[in-house]
């Protein structure tokens, strides 16, 4: 079995542009009678800065901050879909992201067309899909709402058919945001048999949540962010103790 792992070296993430563009009539009418068009405004955020990680096979590992603090982002930067403005990240392992489950589905198609779909998005062979489907199916526990166009379907409906489907891949790296935040206790247990079963393959884990009871469940490591830099990184006790001192402070 192949070594995995996530390293980031003095990873930097800076987003920067003009407020309303340049172009269209919206764009228009904001500058000519809300902001003087000789001096357009521009903004720049720095969503990390210097940030210095090795994740390993096997390890588990939460991401902890306030809102805006850079968990997302980093995530991101984790995953691939943002490169880095400054930095370098390295990666080894097949990764597979959780967040932003609107991603990849087509609204109009039903929940079954939406799980073949999803599944070759995340490189899965058709035949492996189709051996696959009633499983898959069996865990949204969305019965005849499959059969439905995904349009319909509630925030919690498509978190349990984006979760499914991508944790039916075997991935050997899991990026989760809040995943179990939303949808029912039930469907929150099961999520939970699979995470504990994906952990046991020594795999990696990066889980970000504001439940620091839910880090503690999943993760021995947990990393806190505060804006854009890493406040502290070690024993998922140690970190979310100092977190909550912090806070009632």
């Amino acid at each position: 079995m192949r070594d995995i792992y996530l390293r980031l070296h003095d990873v930097g993430m800076t987003f920067e542009g003009q407020i309303g563009g340049q172009d269209g009539l919206k764009s228009w009418l904001t500058r000519r009678f809300f902001r003087d068009p000789a001096t357009p405004q521009r903004y720049r955020v720095e969503a990390l800065k210097g940030i210095n990680l090795d994740i390993n096979q096997g390890e588990r590992v939460g991401l902890m901050g306030l809102n805006g603090a850079g968990k997302s982002t980093l995530l991101k930067v984790l995953a691939g879909i943002y490169p880095p403005t400054a930095g370098l990240v390295e990666r080894r392992g097949h990764v597979c992201p959780m967040f932003e489950f609107a991603t990849g589905f087509e609204m109009n198609q039903s929940g079954w067309d939406n799980i073949r779909i999803r599944g070759l998005l995340l490189g899965m062979p058709q035949d492996e899909i189709e051996s696959k489907l009633q499983e898959i199916a069996e865990f949204t526990e969305l019965g005849e709402f499959l059969s439905y166009p995904v349009r319909t379907y509630s925030s919690g409906m498509f978190i349990r058919l984006a979760f499914a489907v991508s944790t039916s891949i075997n991935p050997e790296i899991l990026l989760l945001d809040e995943v179990m935040a939303a949808g029912d206790i039930r469907f929150a247990e099961k999520a939970k048999k699979r995470m504990v079963e994906f952990m046991e393959q020594g795999k990696i884990l990066v889980f970000s949540s504001h439940n620091t009871e839910l880090l503690s469940t999943f993760c021995e490591r947990t990393i806190w962010l505060d804006k854009g830099q890493v406040v502290a990184d070690g024993p998922t006790k140690e970190v979310t103790a100092i977190y909550r001192s912090m806070a009632a402070q």
